[in-house]
């Protein structure tokens, strides 16, 4: 990571001000001065932004076409996450925390929230964000591709798992590691392949998986993963896999269709008793 490129001011993206206001109060935010505010969202490199009360951007989106509209807080999928599985008073591990959004929405929803992520850039941006919102999970960089950083981490009650998937090597590996610390369920957000895609084969656990390759752009693209190419699994064997590791009640809540590839959003409990 080039620190100095990092830490480098950014020329801003989009106007602070005369952004719809947050219909919820950011007091640490919005008793900040303009002046104030554009300079925390010069300090570093945002690739995404919240609004306050005041209508006033904090952080900024990624480019032109990415990002550019203000993330909502609590993200839709948090809810829904709330509504299957309670978050109140549970332990959520966070996969892929980005700058704090998601981990903010998880936080404010009553969860004791350990988030991580491979880019030292978003553990301290999401360390930042979540300061002046009035929440202290615990940040840590993890790469999710080393089994033993994923071990290291702490048994949690859930797993909350949007975006990330899609962008590692060997996505059954990462699940094959992280399932053993997830007491109760998860919710996952990940794109998956066709039958038509999945014109190669994962070799991971002892077995053949069928996946599509995906190019990724590597570690200086923030939206990419690490390395240069991920596996992409069907979503039948991403099931399967699911409840070979112990979540039994498993069920996909939505299909979407998106620019890279058909996308689902699944939710997995283990049927322990509330």
């Amino acid at each position: 990571m080039n620190l100095r490129k990092l830490l480098r001011p950014p020329q801003p993206r989009l106007p602070l001000t005369g952004h719809e206001p947050s219909p919820v109060p950011v007091p640490a935010v919005d008793r900040l001065r303009d002046d104030d505010l554009q300079q925390l969202n010069s300090l570093l490199k945002w690739n995404c932004y919240t609004v306050d009360s005041r209508g006033r951007r904090f952080g900024d989106c990624a480019r032109a076409g990415k990002r550019e509209l203000p993330q909502p807080i609590p993200d839709r999928r948090i809810a829904l996450f709330d509504q299957a599985c309670g978050l109140t008073g549970r332990s959520v591990l966070e996969v892929g925390c980005f700058e704090g959004v998601h981990t903010i929405g998880l936080a404010q929803a009553g969860a004791q929230v350990t988030a991580v992520d491979a880019r030292m850039e978003n553990v301290v941006k999401t360390m930042l964000r979540c300061q002046f919102y009035g929440v202290v999970p615990d940040v840590r960089r993890c790469d999710l591709e080393v089994q033993a950083e994923l071990e290291s981490l702490p048994d949690v009650d859930l797993l909350h798992h949007v975006g990330v998937l899609y962008h590692l090597v060997d996505p059954v590996r990462h699940l094959q590691a992280l399932a053993p610390k997830v007491r109760r369920g998860l919710m996952l957000d990940t794109h998956v392949a066709t039958a038509e895609t999945a014109r190669h084969m994962l070799l991971s656990g002892g077995r053949q998986w069928r996946c599509q390759r995906y190019a990724e752009g590597g570690v200086g693209e923030v939206f990419s993963g690490m390395y240069d190419h991920a596996a992409w699994l069907v979503l039948d064997d991403l099931l399967q896999l699911l409840v070979e590791l112990g979540f039994a009640q498993t069920r996909v809540h939505e299909h979407r269709d998106e620019r890279n590839g058909p996308r689902v959003l699944i939710f997995a409990e283990r049927g322990l008793p509330a």
